[in-house]
């Protein structure tokens, strides 16, 4: 994780709660120290202030840290009046109940994808996703249907912070072919994820636009290669799109904040 030490006070407590948050679990200050990049002095300074804001819990008996019941607050209101999920529950329980296979909804957060609301199958297939987790924006379907149509300064700002990391045989691993196939994507409305951030696990996503174009999400129908084959997901594009235009037609009059400079 990168520290901008612009960002001042406020942005270093930031970086502090997501590297609690990081850990998944109660975390002690030992652990963060030798993770952080900030002096011990500084570090402890700032998880005091947290902890008396309620932004962090700590437990006396464990001596250790978790996130406080005032992020869950703020967490509730943000998901309530910034993310598409409230709108889009009932598109997504259809789209689900229809095809049988995963769905998921997804913003940007920043350079990575926001994972806001998933609906499994009855049988469902393990993987990373699920809703309120972050994920690659380069490596999954979701991710790169919505670069795919982000103008071209705010995807200039963006392809710097993929890491390009290869999670299987078919991650894409460079900024030349991650543009070539967003140029696909634009000119057919939609794309894949080809096993490229898990083995076995397939999709096709498709982006939410606003009237003038904007990104406002990206749902995505995912499935394993145990179950079916890319060419029978794309079958399903029209049914996506169809859904992607009744959340956009729903979210028009609202005002989703960017999550990243358009």
């Amino acid at each position: 994780m990168n520290v901008d030490a612009s960002g001042g006070t406020v942005g270093k407590a930031l970086d502090v709660l997501d590297r609690v948050a990081e850990f998944n679990r109660p975390v002690r200050f030992a652990e963060l120290l030798a993770a952080s990049p900030y002096p011990k002095g500084t570090l402890y300074r700032l998880m005091q202030t947290l902890t008396r804001e309620g932004m962090l819990v700590f437990d006396p008996d464990r001596q250790s840290y978790s996130l406080g019941v005032r992020l869950v607050r703020l967490a509730h209101a943000a998901w309530r009046t910034s993310s598409l999920a409230p709108i889009a529950r009932p598109h997504l329980d259809a789209l689900a109940a229809e095809t049988g296979e995963t769905v998921h909804l997804a913003q940007l957060d920043q350079a990575q994808v926001l994972y806001v609301d998933k609906r499994n199958t009855a049988e469902p297939v393990e993987m990373y996703s699920s809703a309120g987790k972050v994920g690659p924006a380069y490596c999954t379907g979701v991710g790169k249907a919505m670069l795919a149509h982000l103008p071209e300064e705010t995807l200039s700002q963006i392809m710097p912070l993929q890491l390009f990391h290869k999670f299987t045989e078919h991650t894409l691993t460079d900024e030349a072919a991650l543009r070539a196939q967003l140029a696909e994507i634009r000119a057919h409305g939609y794309g894949f994820d080809r096993e490229e951030h898990e083995p076995t696990i397939i999709c096709v996503a498709c982006p939410i636009l606003s009237e003038r174009g904007r990104v406002l999400g990206a749902l995505s129908v995912t499935s394993t290669t145990a179950r079916t084959n890319l060419a029978a997901l794309e079958q399903l594009v029209p049914r996506i799109q169809q859904t992607t235009t009744a959340i956009a037609a729903e979210v028009q009059d609202w005002r989703f904040p960017d999550t990243v400079a358009q």
